[in-house]
C-alpha cells in the first residue's frame, strides 16, 4: 500500500460540477460528478427532495436550482438512509415531513452522532461550512415499514424498504406512473459503492428487486443520472458486480486463514484493474473490506464506525 496515502477522502479537495437535469415529467435529478446526489420530484401541489446534500450551505443550491423550475413548497425530504452526509442538510429545506423508514430511525439512535463525527472527518470537503448544521442530529418526523405512499396531488410516490444493503434501513423513492427511481446508495454509477455499513449477502438480492421494478430512469446515490433500460441495467449491474467482487476475494481469504490485513491486500489488488478509476475507491476499499470480513467471521450486523475506529482501521490497512 502507499505509505502517503491520505486518511479516506482529506485529499480530495477539487469542487465537482453540478448538473441539474429532468427525467421525467415530475422527476429531476441533481448530481454532481460522482459526490453525492440529491433527487427532486416536483407534484402537483408540493416538491419532495430524497438525501438533503451534507450540510444546510450546500442544500442551499440545490434549492435554487429547484426554484429555477417551480415555486410550490417543499414539503417533503426523504432521508434514503442515515448517512451524515446524506442528512445534516435537511433543516434547509424547512419541510413539513422528514420521512424515513423505521429501520433507519433507529440506526440513528444507535449511531448517529458516531456516523456524524466519523464522517465529517473522512469527507472535509463534502462538510463545506459544517457550522451551518445545527445541533444534535437529524430526526425523521414520520417513519414507516417497508412502504408508504404519498399522493402529491394525483402523482402517486412510493416509499420502498427493497431489502438491505447499503445499509438495513434503505429506502428507495419509486414513481410507478413514470417508472422513474431514486435509489440512494444501493445502486452506484462509475463511483464505487461505500460497504463499510453493509450486508454482503443481501444487497444482490435486494438490486434484483430494484430491477424487478423495471425502472425506466434512475438516480443512483453517486454518479450520473440513468436513462433508458440499457443504462439502468448497466448501473444495477456495475454495483453487483463490485459487491459480488468485494465478497468473493473476502471469502476466499477467510476460507485460506488469512488475517484482515493479508485479505485486505489480496482484494486490493484484484478489484483495482476493474474498478480503481471509479469514484472514491481507494477511500472506499478499507471499509468496505472491514466489512466484508466482519460479516463473512463473527459479525452479522454492522459494527459502529467512530472517528477514532476510522483511524485504527486506516492505519493497520494502509499504514
Amino acid at each position: 500500500m502507499d505509505a502517503t496515502k491520505k486518511f479516506a477522502s482529506q485529499a480530495d479537495l477539487q469542487e465537482k460540477k453540478v448538473t441539474f437535469s429532468q427525467l421525467s415529467e415530475h422527476a429531476w435529478a441533481y448530481t454532481a460528478e460522482g459526490d453525492p446526489n440529491t433527487g427532486i420530484v416536483i407534484g402537483d401541489d408540493a416538491v419532495l427532495v430524497a438525501d438533503t446534500q451534507a450540510t444546510p450551505a450546500m442544500a442551499q443550491d440545490v434549492i435554487r436550482r429547484i426554484r429555477e423550475v417551480t415555486d410550490k413548497p417543499i414539503r417533503y425530504v426523504v432521508l434514503t438512509h442515515y448517512h451524515a452526509v446524506r442528512v445534516l442538510g435537511a433543516s434547509a429545506y424547512g419541510a413539513q415531513q422528514i420521512l424515513a423508514s423505521e429501520d433507519t430511525y433507529d440506526l440513528i439512535v444507535e449511531r448517529g452522532e458516531a456516523d456524524k463525527a466519523s464522517e465529517i472527518g473522512r469527507f472535509p470537503r463534502l462538510f463545506s461550512n459544517v457550522e451551518t448544521v445545527p445541533p444534535g442530529l437529524t430526526w425523521p418526523t414520520l417513519t414507516f415499514n417497508r412502504k408508504m405512499t404519498l399522493w402529491l396531488g394525483k402523482l402517486e410516490v412510493q416509499l420502498l424498504q427493497l431489502g438491505r444493503g447499503h445499509t438495513k434501513g434503505d429506502t428507495v423513492v419509486w414513481l410507478p406512473q413514470e417508472r422513474t427511481l431514486f435509489s440512494g446508495d444501493l445502486v452506484e454509477f462509475d463511483a464505487t459503492p461505500y460497504a463499510g455499513d453493509a450486508y454482503f449477502k443481501d444487497w444482490p438480492q435486494t438490486l434484483e428487486n430494484v430491477a424487478a421494478l423495471k425502472p425506466l430512469a434512475l438516480v443512483p446515490g453517486r454518479g450520473a443520472a440513468l436513462k433508458g433500460e440499457s443504462q439502468v441495467a448497466e448501473g444495477l449491474r456495475g454495483t453487483a458486480s463490485f459487491i459480488a467482487d468485494v465478497r468473493a476475494s473476502v471469502e476466499a481469504g477467510v476460507a485460506a486463514g488469512k488475517d484482515l490485513n493479508a485479505v485486505y491486500k489480496d482484494t486490493f489488488a484484484r478489484l483495482k484493474p476493474r474498478y480503481g478509476h471509479w469514484v472514491i475507491f481507494d477511500h472506499c476499499m478499507p471499509f468496505d473490506v472491514t466489512r466484508c470480513f466482519d460479516e463473512m467471521t463473527q459479525y452479522a450486523d454492522p459494527r459502529v464506525w467512530t472517528a477514532e475506529r476510522d483511524r485504527q482501521m486506516w492505519e493497520t490497512l494502509e499504514g
